[in-house]
C-alpha cells in the first residue's frame, strides 16, 4: 500500500507575531513544531506499513523551515517527503491551502491511502483534509478513531461521532482524518535519524504545478479574508476584575465594545 501523510508546522507557544498589514501568523523564524495531531496519523501510516507493507510518503506546505518537520517524519520512519514552498503560496485560507495542497499531491504522484490529523492546533478549522479530497475526487472519512480491516480494494474504520460511534467501509484510494489516541506516537529515532540526514526533500514550487495561475493560491485565491488575528493573553497580561454580577456583566460588555467584537 503507498501511503502518503499530509503533516504541518506549528507554532510552538501561543507567543506568535502576526503581520499588521496581511493579518497572517509571521512563520519564519518562529520557533515550531508538528502539528500534534499530524503524530496520530503518521502512526496511523506505519502500523498500516506493519501489516499490508509499502511506503509511507510525507508532504507539508510552508516556508523552507518547514523541512524540519519532514526531517522529524524520517526520523520516526518515513520513506519520502514533500514539501510545497512558494511566496504565491503565502497568506492561504483553508480552501486554497487544500487547492495547493491537491496540486502538490497530484505532482507527486498516485497513493493508496492518504491520511491527515483532524486538524491543526493553529487553526482548527478541521476542513483541510475533507476539502483535499474533494479537489482530488476520492471519498474522505474524518473523525477515524479505529482501523478494523483493509483489503487490495477497501478500508474499514470506526468514527467518532458526536452521539455514536459509526463503522464506515470505503474504498480505496482515499483519504482519512485520523483522530487523537488511535494508536500511541512513537518517538523519533536518533539513528534513524543520522541515518537520513542527507535523505532528500523534494521541494515543489508554483512552476511544479499543473496549475500554475497565481490567483488560485496564497492570498489571491482565498474566498475568506481575516479581520482580525491576535495571540491568546498570557498569564501577566490578563486582567482580574472584582466586584457583583451586575458589576462584572457591565465591564464584559465594556471590553466586548472595547475590542470592537460588536
Amino acid at each position: 500500500m503507498k501511503i502518503l501523510v499530509c503533516i504541518k508546522q506549528v507554532p510552538e507557544s501561543n507567543k506568535v507575531e502576526v503581520d499588521p498589514v496581511t493579518g497572517v501568523i509571521k512563520r519564519d523564524g518562529a520557533a515550531s513544531k508538528m502539528n500534534p495531531y499530524d503524530l496520530y496519523a503518521l502512526e496511523t501510516a506505519f502500523r498500516l506499513r506493519e501489516t499490508t507493507g509499502g511506503t509511507v510518503d510525507v508532504i507539508s506546505m510552508g516556508p523552507p523551515q518547514a523541512q524540519e518537520v519532514i526531517r522529524e517524519a524520517f526520523a520516526m520512519g518515513a520513506d519520502a517527503g514533500t514539501l510545497i514552498s512558494d511566496r504565491a503560496f503565502g497568506g492561504a485560507d483553508v480552501l486554497a491551502t487544500s487547492y495547493t495542497l491537491a496540486q502538490g499531491i497530484k505532482a507527486s504522484g498516485a497513493y493508496d491511502l492518504i491520511l491527515c490529523g483532524k486538524q491543526t492546533i493553529d487553526g482548527d478549522t478541521a476542513q483541510v483534509g475533507a476539502e483535499i479530497a474533494e479537489w482530488l475526487g476520492v471519498p474522505s472519512i474524518n473523525n477515524v478513531c479505529e482501523i478494523h480491516d483493509v483489503t487490495q480494494d477497501s478500508i474499514t474504520v470506526s468514527m467518532d461521532l458526536p452521539e455514536e460511534v459509526e463503522i464506515a467501509k470505503v474504498s480505496l484510494p482515499c483519504l482519512l482524518s485520523v483522530d487523537k489516541d488511535i494508536f500511541m506516537p512513537r518517538l523519533p529515532s536518533f539513528v534513524r535519524k543520522m541515518a537520513t540526514k542527507e535523505r532528500p526533500v523534494t521541494v515543489l514550487s508554483l512552476k511544479d504545478m499543473k496549475d500554475q495561475d497565481p490567483s488560485h493560491y496564497g492570498l489571491n485565491g482565498s474566498p475568506t479574508q481575516v479581520q482580525r488575528i491576535f495571540p491568546p493573553e498570557t498569564d501577566h497580561e490578563k486582567e482580574v476584575w472584582n466586584g457583583s454580577g451586575t458589576m462584572l456583566a457591565d465591564k464584559m460588555y465594556d471590553k466586548i465594545v472595547e475590542l470592537k467584537f460588536i
